[in-house]
């Protein structure tokens, strides 16, 4: 039978505070931008 997996990290602090501010308010380079609207047009062309 199966176990559960136990989560090993925990985030605490600051490092805390800035997971949840980047969670809530995610930032995107320009180039990371014009990639996914690449990966979206790809995948318009060619769904599956």
């Amino acid at each position: 039978m199966a176990h559960p997996i136990e989560l090993g990290l925990v985030l605490e602090g600051e490092d805390a505070k800035e997971f949840l501010e980047d969670l809530r308010n995610p930032k995107a380079t320009k180039e990371q931008i014009e990639m996914f609207k690449e990966a979206i047009k790809l995948y318009k062309e060619h769904p599956f």
